[in-house]
């Protein structure tokens, strides 16, 4: 059924910026949506909601980075219809305002992304350590945390920066089910990749951490595929810079034929119109 799940992740991508319906998905691969939302499901580990949701979110930070348009035109290009929804969701997913991350994704500003992960509770607390298993070339630090979500996104609750692939360990992990995730940048590979190098990326979970109790976890760091939600966390090294930028509206343009912005993939315009989809 993995090609059937994929059939759908190609059609959220391709219309991420249209209104799309739980039921539209599943027809299109010629499946009950009860049953088309548990493939979906363990294919990518998120529903298709909260995939749509992490697509729309990363198409921005390629817009933000590679074009011109306002953050308000952007909310719209990628499917908001209100641009203070669009700013919550994408301050709390990727950890800067959409203009902070086009700052400094620009090189426009000295700052830089921190992560700092959430108050610890009090009373007895976990730890998680294990190795990272990696596969590919490394090109930034390898970041390992321990995350509310499937996707990597938000705050951890814990956090590490390892020397490489190898041994980890993550203290004052507060009690509950976690998701551990590792994230590194990796070479650059062929593809329509929008935003330049792929990332390495790892994550296993959900995984039960008891107050007191060392839980021991392995975990696989490789090439992202066509079945991951996208990282969504602004990451210290892992901005994605344009090599150029656009002309700024009403600014002269060089002689020749128009072309796209620099790194930016136009989505494709829909053949039939779909309504919207449950759980965004």
């Amino acid at each position: 059924m993995e090609h059937l799940a994929r059939r759908a992740i190609m059609t959220i991508r391709e219309n991420y910026h249209e209104p799309l319906a739980l039921d539209d998905l599943a027809r299109s691969v010629m499946m009950s949506k009860f049953y088309f939302l548990r493939v979906f499901q363990r294919t990518t580990g998120v529903t298709p909601g909260r995939f749509l949701s992490a697509v729309r979110i990363q198409e921005a930070k390629c817009l933000l980075v590679h074009t011109h348009a306002n953050v308000a035109d952007i909310s719209a290009r990628v499917g908001y219809s209100s641009p203070s929804t669009f700013s919550r969701r994408f301050t709390d997913s990727v950890g800067l305002s959409p203009t902070q991350y086009r700052k400094i994704s620009r090189g426009e500003c000295e700052e830089f992304p921190r992560i700092t992960p959430l108050p610890v509770a009090t009373g007895p607390l976990g730890s998680i350590s294990g190795t990272a298993h990696l596969t590919g070339t490394p090109l930034s630090p390898l970041y390992v945390g321990v995350f509310d979500s499937p996707i990597l996104q938000g705050q951890p609750v814990a956090w590490t920066r390892p020397d490489g692939a190898g041994a980890f360990s993550l203290e004052n992990v507060p009690p509950g089910t976690w998701y551990l995730h590792a994230v590194t940048l990796g070479t650059r590979a062929s593809g329509d990749q929008c935003c330049g190098s792929p990332l390495l990326v790892g994550a296993t979970g959900p995984v039960e951490i008891g107050a007191g109790t060392p839980t021991c976890l392995d975990i696989a760091v490789r090439q992202e595929d066509w079945s991951r939600p996208p990282v969504l966390l602004a990451l210290p090294g892992l901005g994605r810079k344009p090599s150029r930028l656009p002309p700024a509206e009403g600014a002269a343009r060089p002689p020749g034929p128009a072309a796209p912005e620099a790194g930016y993939r136009a989505p494709r315009r829909p053949t039939a119109t779909v309504s919207r989809l449950v759980g965004v």
